[in-house]
């Protein structure tokens, strides 16, 4: 799961500056809205206290989360739908978007054009998910040996150290009794959320290569219905730029 770690670290990274531009409300914005339809109280409803957090971690005004909240019960607004585009970029590797929209036949085009401006190309249903497994993930400060059996204990299948934090996989459906359990024990948890991870990596050592696909990647994320995005590639941190 290396390769999905490194990809994760390089979207919060990214994720920071965007947060700084205020570039990034629109997308929590979307997955607030479209997650408050199973209920607007995220003590009873779990992928609204995710978005929420996700909100609140990159500094989004209170006022801004609520109205986020508040557009389910606008009768006149457009209904949010949530789709997972499939696609291969340049070298044949595999990407997922998650995409949170009001239109659909608006949204679809532009993901199209980000995949065949940039070398690749987008697979029908199917065609790429399944080199990917659905999971959860929660990030934590701190790293060791009873860290990792405490998430072990708490549910966890995974841990892998990661500079000064730990990444822990879960099983999707398990997501939130691990959080809630880390959390109750005094774990300071950075970030969780369900997540694409790859079976295997493609590894990316050519320095073009690497340099059409993160630009694919760039123009993927500057699209604000996409929420999300996941690969299966592993890509030197010499050659990201």
């Amino acid at each position: 799961m290396s390769g999905h770690s490194k990809w994760s670290t390089i979207k919060r990274e990214k994720g920071a500056k965007d947060a700084a531009r205020g570039a990034v409300f629109t997308k929590i914005g979307n997955l607030i809205a479209m997650s408050a339809r199973s209920g607007t109280d995220p003590d009873t409803n779990f992928s609204l206290r995710l978005a929420i957090d996700k909100a609140k971690a990159a500094n989004m005004p209170s006022a801004n989360i609520q109205r986020a909240i508040d557009r389910v019960k606008d009768k006149s607004a457009a209904q949010m739908t949530e789709v997972l585009y499939e696609g291969y970029g340049p070298g044949g590797v595999a990407i997922l978007a998650e995409v949170t929209t009001d239109n659909i036949n608006r949204t679809y085009p532009e993901v199209r054009l980000a995949f065949s401006k940039h070398g690749g190309s987008m697979g029908e249903k199917g065609s790429v998910a399944f080199q990917f497994d659905h999971k959860g993930m929660i990030r934590v400060k701190g790293t060791g040996d009873a860290l990792m059996l405490q998430a072990i204990e708490a549910g966890a299948e995974d841990v892998i150290d990661e500079d000064d934090e730990s990444v822990i996989y879960t099983e999707a459906k398990e997501l939130a009794k691990v959080r809630d359990t880390l959390k109750e024990a005094g774990l300071e948890i950075t970030e969780a959320e369900l997540t694409y991870v790859p079976n295997t990596t493609v590894e990316v050592t050519d320095a073009a290569t690497a340099g059409k696909i993160m630009r694919l990647m760039d123009a993927l994320d500057a699209i604000d219905e996409v929420s999300n995005t996941h690969v299966n590639f592993d890509i030197p941190e010499e050659l990201i730029q």
